[in-house]
């Protein structure tokens, strides 16, 4: 990895050379929530002035740009006894992603882990991932944010340049080659020793910031031991089973495939849609049985799915510590309050 010093009032120019011939995409203000608080969101954007890189997190993850909730996987057309089939990925050019927190860059890595290195990788997801160029950016800790307890507050890999604000220049680290030949048109000079000073002073800062907390020590083992703890049918009768949760975590990807066929057998499409394992017919198979019909079932292995059976599989929970899902949640359920009841520390 390479350091570089950029001036504040360079950024611009290297978000044109990033935009030629590029689509990029950036949190953008959408309105405000009833305090008066703004909400972003990520968007395709026509202009650097579109861009509000002091955001808080958006409330909706990038993944629709990488995962969108309903996508055509194929569609077929029949033609007198012969037919032919059309398979897309949905990709048309490169994405941009122009600044993005370490925690949606940690949760596109554990994506990649399922869905570009398992031994059923996903075309559609790895099209679009393999044409990506992230512009990472250090964020302000929110109230609801864990992501320092999930170890998600910093990114190490999965991103071609990143930026912390050091006041009046940049602090930008390079990690691609593709990163640096865009970093060689820019004036920016190697980072001097007070410009360290001034990174770690701004980290250590950051780190103070965080209120919200999870504790991970043994985890794994007390989920497995409290696995019929009556927290869950707490918890269970308290969800409303909604799926918005799912909706807006950015490492969710649980999803459905359905078929349809026109009435006059000419043409058929196959189509991938995103769902949630806290819906009420997750779990239904053909014949109508349900394995998990209680609110508290589904929302119980929605949690070892995220904190015991990825950790199990890939050495990391799923969960970035975002904080959207607690945010979002009609019923006010967050993960940091769902965890301590069950470590019993809920008092």
């Amino acid at each position: 990895m390479l350091f570089r010093i950029l001036k504040k009032d360079d950024l611009i120019k290297l978000y044109a050379l990033l935009a030629e011939g590029n689509r990029v995409v950036g949190p953008v203000k959408k309105g405000g929530d009833k305090d008066g608080k703004a909400i972003y969101s990520f968007e395709e954007i026509a202009a650097f002035s579109d861009l509000h890189l002091s955001h808080t997190s958006t409330k909706i993850s990038a993944k629709k740009f990488f995962m969108p909730f309903r996508e055509t996987m194929a569609s077929f057309r029949m033609q007198g006894k012969d037919w032919d089939k059309k398979i897309g990925f949905n990709i048309s050019s490169p994405l941009v992603f122009f600044g993005m927190h370490a925690c949606d860059i940690n949760a596109l890595n554990k994506l990649d882990k399922v869905l570009l290195g398992s031994h059923y990788p996903m075309p559609y997801y790895a099209a679009k991932r393999k044409n990506m160029f992230i512009v990472g950016i250090d964020c302000e800790p929110q109230p609801y944010c864990f992501c320092r307890s999930m170890g998600a507050d910093t990114a190490l890999h999965g991103f071609d340049l990143f930026l912390t604000d050091l006041g009046d220049h940049y602090f930008v680290e390079i990690l691609s080659d593709t990163a640096y030949n865009f970093m060689k048109q820019l004036t920016a000079k190697e980072p001097a020793e007070d410009d360290h000073a001034r990174y770690m002073k701004v980290a250590l800062e950051k780190n103070r910031k965080f209120s919200a907390h999870v504790d991970n020590t043994d985890l794994t083992k007390i989920l497995d031991m409290e696995f019929q703890s009556e927290v869950w049918k707490k918890w269970g009768d308290q969800c409303m089973s909604c799926g918005t949760c799912a909706n807006v975590c950015p490492t969710c990807y649980c999803y459905g495939v359905e078929e349809s066929v026109e009435l006059d057998l000419t043409r058929a499409q196959k189509t991938k849609f995103l769902y949630s394992c806290n819906l009420i017919d997750f779990a239904e198979v053909a014949g109508g049985h349900n394995f998990r019909p209680e609110s508290h079932t589904r929302l119980k292995y929605r949690y070892y799915h995220k904190h015991r059976g990825f950790v199990e599989a890939y050495e990391e929970s799923l969960c970035v510590g975002c904080g959207r899902c607690g945010e979002a949640c009609l019923a006010g359920i967050t993960v940091p309050e769902v965890i301590a009841s069950v470590r019993g520390q809920d008092n």
